[in-house]
């Protein structure tokens, strides 16, 4: 798979443009089972309320290979090819105050530490949840679950940046 842009691509380090070779890199993927099916992320796994306004309430779980979502530095010490996700969970009762203060910060990932997110690290481990959250894979919306078991499967691709 050759990268010349996204969140992974920004977590290999965002080689420039005019580079005249490319490097193969192997990475890890996360295989999700959710829902009776079984989807592949190579940067990362959310759950959260659906609609824009999703982020503002709620519990919000975020499972990364990769650090960046979007412009967001979610997960700073995430890597594609260290045999771990970062999971990344933010509290269903954390203010909307609180969450403005962590939004402004995610540019740097300086967000964490925060009493209210709480961080670790995993190879395998099943998500529940208290109600119907949307997944989203890769960014890709990909239906309502209640619950979901992700599994870090090592160096299974192959990218070239």
């Amino acid at each position: 798979m050759l990268l010349r842009g996204g969140d992974l691509f920004r977590a290999v380090g965002a080689p420039p443009a005019l580079a005249t070779t490319s490097v193969r890199l192997p990475i890890d993927v996360l295989q999700v089972d959710a829902g009776g099916h079984t989807l592949t992320a190579a940067a990362h796994v959310v759950a959260r309320r659906a609609g824009r306004l999703g982020w503002w309430r709620g519990s919000i779980l975020c499972i990364m290979n990769a650090e960046h979502l979007g412009r967001a530095d979610v997960a700073p010490r995430a890597h594609p090819n260290d045999g771990r996700f970062d999971v990344v969970e933010v509290s269903a009762s954390m203010s909307l105050r609180s969450r403005w203060q962590a939004w402004r910060r995610l540019g740097t990932g300086t967000h964490l530490p925060h009493p209210e997110i709480a961080t670790r690290r995993g190879r395998r481990e099943e998500f529940r949840f208290g109600g119907p959250l949307m997944l989203y894979v890769d960014g890709v919306e990909r239906g309502v679950v209640r619950s979901c078991t992700v599994s870090v499967v090592p160096d299974a691709a192959v990218i070239h940046v």
